[in-house]
């Protein structure tokens, strides 16, 4: 059966009203969608930017890992490192190299050897070139504080460590060496003058503490080591 020409027209205008809405709905999903894309493109530099910092804060936290296997490459991570020396016994130390370098400036003419180079001895490693140093003035300086009546007063204080190390191949410990000021007042004919050196003396350690095994002139001060030695 055969419809009217209207209803037919009904129809493809229907029709033609449906096909534009799906076109309309597939344009909005096609614009959407590529909205999207392109603001994921548009957004990649900043993820990119974002990588790069997070690159950077990857390079801190490599840094900080670094540093964690740094301080602790032979114990556990994170662990600071071990030093050689800690800090209360490089003070230790530093006692006993004043108290060398000051009681070895301090006597008056009549101090006896026995007794003023015996507690100075207890302060040192003991072998011969220690006794050999630590001894009182001789010779014409000596007879002349005798006969001038003289006397010296030393003070030291280590002015900054050079050397502290802990020699584990040849076994012969630790041991530090620091620059010691010394200044001595001397007083003789009733004159005072003030003498000044600067020295690098060495203690080891040794039966659990601190022992001077040597020292040299570092600087010459206001006197030079021979008038203090006497030769």
């Amino acid at each position: 059966m055969e419809l009217p020409a209207e209803n037919k027209r009904t129809g493809l205008l229907a029709l033609g009203v449906l096909g534009v809405l799906l076109i309309a709905v597939l344009t909005v999903f096609t614009v959407f969608d590529g909205g999207g894309q392109d603001k994921g493109g548009a957004a990649a530099p900043t993820v990119t930017a974002g990588q790069g910092g997070s690159a950077g804060q990857g390079g801190s936290g490599s840094g900080s890992a670094g540093g964690q296997d740094g301080a602790g490459g032979d114990g556990p991570a994170g662990a600071a490192p071990t030093p050689i020396v800690a800090l209360s016994e490089v003070a230790e130390a530093h006692t006993v190299m004043a108290k060398y370098m000051s009681g070895l400036t301090t006597y008056d003419h009549a101090s006896k050897t026995p007794g003023w180079s015996g507690p100075l001895l207890r302060l040192t490693s003991g072998d011969t070139r220690m006794k050999q140093e630590t001894t009182l003035p001789t010779g014409r300086t000596w007879a002349a504080c005798v006969s001038e009546k003289c006397s010296s007063k030393g003070a030291a204080v280590v002015v900054r460590d050079a050397v502290i190390s802990d020699d584990v191949v040849r076994g012969s410990g630790r041991t530090i060496s620091s620059v010691v000021k010394v200044t001595a007042i001397r007083t003789a004919g009733g004159r005072s003058t003030t003498e000044s050196n600067r020295w690098l003396v060495s203690v080891k350690q040794s039966g659990g503490r601190w022992v001077v095994s040597g020292f040299d002139i570092f600087g010459l001060g206001d006197v030079g080591a021979s008038d203090e030695s006497g030769s």
